[in-house]
């Protein structure tokens, strides 16, 4: 058993909320059945595992409403979460739209999809290769300019809007037979006049499939429901828009404890006039109900049957708290993005086995004292060198 402690994130973000005990509220909160008008995919990878067999990342969208739906769909890199390729996508009712992220020969990754649901722009059967144009921009970080980079991070979905049966992006969207029309009249024009308030119910999950070691990793994603509330935000393709940092009422649930009885529900209502970044005054209801303080899980390392264990784990909303250079974060994070070193946010560290004994001590003298970190937005751990996904954060 391993757990960790982001003492200072749970510190300071519990230092900036509003909370109050309530019943059930319309504000942004994880839904445990997995759906919601946002989705969080933790990990994507094209690398190539230990033994240098590749990658590829397989990924559904499912839109289990009846009403049509556009939603952005945006892939994110985990070093410190450049965009590197989304696009507008456009689900018929109780469609499923599926891609493969796969390693694409300029040296970054690529999306292939056979799908037939409509995008804007539409993606050509050769697929799209990832970019790097935020990262390499004249303000860029300073970890790396290479395409490599784009080999793996994360993906998220933001339902924009939805449309009627009879509207003309309702009637270009809709399957007939197997196959929507879209054409000419799918446009941002049409899209954005006949936008209606988000719904939610949308699902998904992504598969790291490596074939040549015969192994397949899933994860589902995890769904934000209620992060608008009413009203609908459609953004033209080819902008950056929607992000997490827009959710509509900028207000956050989150259940402590078992359900039932004994359970509470904490609602923050966070004043995105005072909350001292400007960039990231609403991202705060999204970060709320993604906090921990703490993570558990298990690992295994028997020689026996050649195990290894590999963690990710994912902060989609750190790249709204930092700037970019040495010292410390404006708030909730510790410390800013610092070219090749990242944004380490330190962490404490407790390793227990099977039989309840915990890491063994050193003998004295002690060896220099080490601080352990996660220093990227997608964070992969790796246990005795397992490096099972071939990480390079």
């Amino acid at each position: 058993m391993n757990t960790f402690k982001r003492k200072s994130l749970y510190a300071a973000l519990a230092g900036v909320s509003a909370l109050g005990v309530t019943g059930a509220a319309q504000a942004v909160n994880v839904n445990p059945n997995g759906l919601g008008q946002v989705l969080l995919y933790p990990y994507y990878t094209v690398r190539t595992d230990n033994l240098g067999n590749p990658y590829n990342s397989l990924l559904s969208i499912v839109n289990s409403t009846n009403s049509v739906k556009a939603v952005k769909v945006r892939f994110v890199e985990g070093k410190n979460s450049a965009e590197v390729l989304d696009f507008n996508l456009f689900l018929s009712p109780f469609d499923v739209w599926t891609t493969a992220i796969v390693p694409d020969s300029g040296g970054g990754g690529r999306i292939l999809t056979t799908d037939k649901s409509c995008t804007l722009p539409a993606i050509p059967a050769a697929g799209v290769p990832f970019v790097n144009f935020q990262y390499a921009a004249s303000n860029a970080d300073g970890a790396t300019d290479s395409l490599d980079r784009t080999k793996e991070g994360y993906v998220e979905i933001i339902e924009m809007a939805t449309y009627t049966s009879g509207s003309t992006i309702g009637v270009a969207s809709t399957h007939v037979s197997g196959t929507p029309p879209c054409g000419s009249k799918l446009t941002d024009q049409f899209a954005s006049n006949e936008q209606q308030p988000a719904q939610g119910g949308l699902f998904g999950g992504i598969s790291l499939i490596d074939v040549l070691s015969g192994t397949d990793y899933t994860a589902d994603a995890v769904a934000l429901d209620n992060f608008l509330i009413g009203v609908s935000l459609y953004s033209a393709s080819g902008t950056i828009n929607p992000n997490l940092t827009q959710s509509s009422p900028t207000t956050s649930q989150v259940l402590v404890g078992a359900s039932g009885l004994n359970s509470l529900v904490y609602t923050s209502v966070w004043n995105v006039l005072t909350c001292g970044i400007a960039t990231a005054c609403s991202t705060d209801p999204v970060s709320a109900v993604l906090m921990h303080d703490q993570v558990m899980n298990e690992f295994v390392l028997d020689p026996g049957t050649k195990s290894g264990t590999d963690w990710v784990v994912t902060m989609p909303t750190k790249r709204f708290y930092l700037n970019n250079g040495t010292g410390n974060a404006p708030k909730l994070f510790q410390r800013n993005f610092n070219k090749t070193a990242g944004a380490c946010d330190d962490v404490s560290l407790s390793l227990f086995d099977r039989e309840e004994f915990t890491a063994p001590t050193s003998f004295s003298p002690p060896p220099p004292t080490q601080t352990n970190s996660l220093c990227w937005e997608a964070n992969v751990i790796t246990f005795n060198n397992s490096h099972l996904l071939g990480s390079q954060n």
